[in-house]
């Protein structure tokens, strides 16, 4: 427990750059993204799949400059609809049409791995971004982290303290169903209490993402571990001790960013 208060003490710069947001935040998202995608395609080396790394890397280049040119650049809404679309498009033709120049009879799962490394990682990530542009940019954002974290947090200590029912076993057989509804009381708490002192007038929309997140949130968590299970490892690297990888700190993170961002699309600008 030691080593994760310590590694935990390590994110403070982090929570710095979701403070300051803009070009930080978004630097910073962009140099994630890239980590994880890597510890993400060393994951599926281990099992014998092979990505297209250089064709992840491209396409997550792409998809960061169409962001930057629409938040920094002036880039109208609707193409940058349409620069979207071309990415989804550019990046499933890429990654699908490259097995064709390969020999080898695993190509078919070197192209999908390819393609579910950058949809799963760099495209839920830039969602962050996307929420600091939004004019309730100053709560919004940290509802992403505090939906996250919190969850991981109480999960973790309900889960010590509680935990009896297992709750997937053969994905992760330490996680609760306990520790579960822990984290989700957790988060939906923590969530409505910061959103009382920094936004009232959100106060149940947050309520709302606290409760609605955690649920995502431990999905993300979920599907993180299915997929190190499968592939046969514990971590996806040790860059954080106590943590990890990249992959491994911030796995909640991916699914709770565009959970938000269309939360907030959807039911407040309206």
């Amino acid at each position: 427990m030691k080593t994760r208060i310590v590694s935990s003490l390590i994110m403070l710069p982090f929570i710095a750059l979701v403070f300051i947001g803009g070009t930080p935040l978004f630097v910073s998202m962009a140099i994630v993204s890239f980590v994880a995608l890597h510890e993400f395609y060393n994951g599926f080396e281990n099992m014998g799949v092979k990505p297209f790394k250089f064709v992840g890397y491209a396409c997550t280049l792409i998809l960061f400059g169409i962001v930057a040119m629409h938040l920094f650049g002036g880039l109208e809404e609707y193409k940058f609809a349409e620069g979207m679309l071309f990415w989804v498009a550019i990046t499933t033709f890429s990654g699908l049409c490259l097995s064709l120049f390969t020999k080898d009879t695993n190509n078919i799962q070197d192209s999908l791995a390819t393609i579910i490394g950058v949809m799963y990682i760099p495209f839920f990530y830039v969602h962050i971004s996307l929420i600091d542009q939004l004019p309730e940019n100053s709560i919004m954002v940290w509802m992403v982290f505090l939906t996250a974290f919190m969850t991981d947090i109480f999960a973790y200590f309900s889960g010590v303290f509680l935990g009896k029912t297992k709750l997937i076993p053969h994905i992760s057989p330490k996680k609760t169903v306990e520790g579960s509804i822990g984290g989700i009381i957790g988060s939906t708490c923590i969530c409505a209490v910061v959103a009382s002192f920094v936004a009232p007038q959100h106060l149940l929309n947050c309520l709302a993402m606290g409760f609605f997140g955690s649920f995502v949130a431990q999905c993300g968590d979920l599907v993180a571990s299915a997929f190190k299970r499968k592939m046969g490892i514990k971590d996806y690297g040790n860059l954080i001790p106590g943590h990890g990888g990249i992959l491994d700190r911030f796995d909640s993170v991916l699914m709770t960013a565009p959970f938000v961002y269309y939360f907030v699309v959807l039911f407040i600008n309206r």
